[in-house]
């Protein structure tokens, strides 16, 4: 498997690819069931965000390793709308969806590292990493 991969999402049945993908990666990572349990759900909510509000993007998949650390760094960007309030997009309970709110914020509790950039009219990218134990 190569240390990298980029699923395009652009029909809803992108998002059962980017799942299968993530899949796969915490398999060759050996990662624990739970750590994958946790990545497959960060990646399935930043998959759905693409499709929902930006209708286009990607999702870059990449095995990185640091020190006694192998991890997974993902990366979802789209060229969508961007977010209007960062601050309030990742508040517990915030949903401009009507959904419940568990987007954004539950990606950050997740993960081990989160970051996000946004900008009106230039889409939004946000990268997140879980690592483990080698």
């Amino acid at each position: 498997m190569d240390k990298s991969a980029v699923i395009h999402i652009q029909k809803e049945d992108d998002i059962i690819m980017a799942r299968k993908m993530v899949r796969e990666f915490g398999r060759i990572l050996n990662m624990h069931s739970l750590t994958q349990a946790r990545i497959l759900t960060a990646v399935s909510e930043l998959a759905r965000n693409i499709y929902r509000y930006a209708r286009t993007g990607h999702i870059t998949f990449e095995a990185i390793e640091k020190a006694d650390q192998a991890g997974l760094r993902i990366t979802a960007m789209d060229n969508g709308p961007g977010i209007e309030d960062i601050r309030k997009a990742l508040e517990q309970g915030y949903s401009t969806s009507g959904g419940l709110g568990a987007g954004l914020p539950g990606v950050k509790i997740l993960m081990d590292e989160f970051s996000i950039e946004s900008s009106r009219h230039a889409g939004t990218k946000v990268t997140v990493t879980k690592w483990q134990l080698k």
